[in-house]
Formats: C-alpha cells, sequence, structure tokens
C-alpha cells in the first residue's frame, strides 16, 4: 500500500464517526452552508490579481512537521493582502495537520475564494466542505472513478461551490468533466513524491480547453511561475514555498515582489 492508498483508506474510517457527530442535516444547518460563495474562476481572471493559490498546511507526509507553530488566520489574510487570487487550507488532520475549524476560521475573516483541500471521497464530504466555509472542493481523479468525479461535480455546483479537478498522469486526463471550473496538474507523484516542473509542461498541450489550467506544487520561485504562466497556465498552487519558512508571511510579500520584479525587466 503506497502513502495515497493509505491516506484514502484512513479517510473512509475517519468519515464514520465523522458522520455521526456532525449529521448531514446540522450540516446543512450551518450558516456558512447557504452563503454566498466567492468564484476562483473570477479571482483568477482578475488582472489585478497574481493568479497564486497560496496554500496553508503545517505538514505533510513526504516532508513530515514543516511549519507546526504557524497562525493559520494570520499566515491566510497575508496571503490574501499579497493579491493572491485564492487560498488553500489542508483540512485533512492525521496526514497534513489541519481541520475544518482552520479553514472555518479563515472565512470569518477572508476576502477572497478558499479551496478545501483534502482527499475527497464522498458526496458527505461535498456537503461538509460547504457548511465550513469553502468556495471550492479538490477532486483528485487517481482516487476516484470518473463517474463519481462527475457526480460530486454536479453535486458542489448544486451547492455553489467551484471544483478543482486534480491530475498527474496522462492517462488520468479521460476522467476530466467538462464541467470542472479548473483542472491542476500536479508536480508532485502522491506515490512516490517526485517533484517535476516538466510534469505540468509536458501534460500542457493535451489539457481541455474549458476549465482554468492550475500548475500544483513544485514552484519555488518567482522565475518557475513565470515559466509556466508563458507556457499557458492560468494558476499556480504554491504551499511548501511559503510555509517551510521561519515567517511565511513575509515569505509570500518576497515571493510576489519577486514576481513583479521579473515581470517588468
Amino acid at each position: 500500500m503506497n502513502i495515497l492508498e493509505e491516506i484514502v483508506a484512513e479517510k473512509r474510517k475517519n468519515l464514520i464517526p465523522q458522520r455521526q457527530r456532525f449529521p448531514l442535516a446540522d450540516l446543512c444547518a450551518n450558516p456558512f452552508y447557504k452563503a454566498e460563495k466567492q468564484s476562483f474562476r473570477a479571482f483568477i481572471q482578475d488582472e489585478e490579481k497574481n493568479g497564486i493559490i497560496a496554500e496553508f498546511k503545517r505538514r505533510s507526509p513526504s516532508l513530515g512537521a514543516i511549519n507546526l507553530n504557524a497562525d493559520v488566520v494570520e499566515v491566510c489574510q497575508a496571503y490574501m493582502r499579497a493579491g493572491v487570487s485564492g487560498v488553500s487550507v489542508l483540512t485533512d488532520s492525521p496526514y497534513f495537520g489541519g481541520s475544518n475549524a482552520d479553514l472555518s476560521s479563515v472565512r470569518k475573516t477572508g476576502f477572497c475564494p478558499l479551496l478545501r483541500k483534502d482527499f475527497c471521497i464522498d458526496p458527505y464530504m461535498v456537503h461538509e466542505a460547504a457548511a465550513i466555509g469553502a468556495d471550492a472542493i479538490l477532486l483528485i481523479a487517481s482516487i476516484l472513478k470518473k463517474e463519481e468525479i462527475k457526480a460530486y461535480t454536479d453535486l458542489a455546483h448544486d451547492l455553489g461551490l467551484e471544483v478543482l479537478l486534480e491530475i498527474h498522469a496522462m492517462e488520468e486526463l479521460e476522467k476530466v468533466y467538462d464541467k470542472v471550473d479548473l483542472l491542476g496538474v500536479n508536480n508532485r507523484n502522491l506515490k512516490n513524491f517526485e517533484i517535476s516542473l516538466d510534469t505540468s509542461l509536458s501534460i500542457l498541450e493535451q489539457l481541455p480547453a474549458g476549465p482554468l489550467k492550475v500548475a500544483e506544487s513544485g514552484i519555488r520561485n518567482p522565475s518557475d511561475l513565470k515559466q509556466l504562466r508563458a507556457a499557458g497556465y492560468d494558476a499556480f498552487l504554491i504551499g511548501t514555498s511559503f510555509m517551510a519558512t521561519s515567517d511565511p508571511k513575509e515569505a509570500v510579500k518576497t515571493f510576489v515582489q519577486g514576481l513583479e520584479t521579473t515581470e517588468t525587466v
């Protein structure tokens, strides 16, 4: 069993007590559930934004502890002030040190779209995302069947949520549902955690025209982002480059300043 399979197995196990603690009726009663959602597509296409989807995560299976002491609200507010197009919040606890409460706390004070970053494997988790204040959900093609991707996307849209579908390999393209809002290419292989920007660059021409294109993982500096943007990507999910520093708030500020300098040269 690889780490991705282990995570999914743990997720299925934990869903049982989660449903008992928070029945669907309770989720639907949460004020966030029916609140108006913000659009990632609109923010990404806003020329005043920089296309970055900045991620908050405390740890990961590949790196272990990344930044256990960072304050989720302070960091995410700094991301937003830096002009990002959206914020991604890890809500998986066992492997990433996140929680639903993290996302909800950012939603209360945030002013840009929030992606619930988790391993969505059940319709319950789509409802849960709306209830905790997310504007979009992540669907990972490698852990879902094509019909599940369609069903979860349609449900998300019914709830006002957008969908980021993530692929890694060419063979996963056949799972792409034409109604997803964003299509991400993860440069990190979730089975062995190897990273290469060539993954995004090599598959780009094969991506369908409809969804906005998101390059994920392995973006270490403004030059990497500029290369991916020139190739044709619309947005760029960046987490470790910010979080694996002593001050993520300063890291995102410095990165964006470097990006602006690079683009004016």
